[in-house]
């Protein structure tokens, strides 16, 4: 699915986000930084150690990163120059601010792409794997945040949801055509 907002092209797509040609890949990271399981496993997989070795060193400097907010880093062997990494909540029932620190990870990772001069960036559903964030509050909060971002601000060329399998994009698709 692609459609023109304001002047950026929002596309909403199954597939591997560590294949995608953009400018910045956004990673559900942990609050280590340190990789895991998922989309952060894969990407750090995918990206080999230079991604790790830069984690490392941010997490040296400030310590580990809290919910919601986002760091960058290269993108090592990945087709994207550079990896931003945001933490997402943990589902813990929807009344520990878990709707805020999720807007925050989608808010400050979009900051971070246009600080940097990012024009193109692709997300993945951030905190509905591990973190069992439900799905459709989740797609709801991603796609409005970023619309909200991308009426406001012309920056982005292209802004992209990269979902894993079908049952998460069918969700992402529905909500987004009820939104635009």
């Amino acid at each position: 699915m692609k459609s023109l907002v304001a002047q950026t092209e929002l596309v909403i797509v199954q597939g591997d986000l560590t294949q995608q040609e953009v400018e910045a890949i956004v990673n559900a990271a942990n609050s280590r930084l340190m990789g895991g399981g998922g989309v952060d496993g894969a990407i750090h997989k995918a990206g080999g150690p230079q991604i790790l070795v830069e984690c490392k060193e941010i997490v040296n400097r400030q310590g580990s990163l809290p919910p919601g907010e986002a760091v960058i880093t290269s993108g090592g062997n990945l087709k994207s120059a550079y990896v931003i990494h945001t933490v997402g909540p943990i589902w813990r029932g929807g009344n520990n601010n878990e709707a805020v620190l999720l807007k925050n990870a989608y808010n400050n990772s979009l900051k971070l792409a246009k600080e940097n001069g990012i024009k193109t960036i692709a997300f993945p559903s951030i905190s509905t794997g591990a973190y069992a964030y439900p799905l459709e509050q989740a797609a709801e909060i991603a796609l409005s945040t970023v619309l909200d971002f991308i009426k406001k601000d012309t920056h982005f060329s292209e802004v992209r949801f990269i979902l894993f399998n079908e049952d998460i994009l069918n969700v992402y698709q529905k909500k987004c055509l009820s939104m635009i």
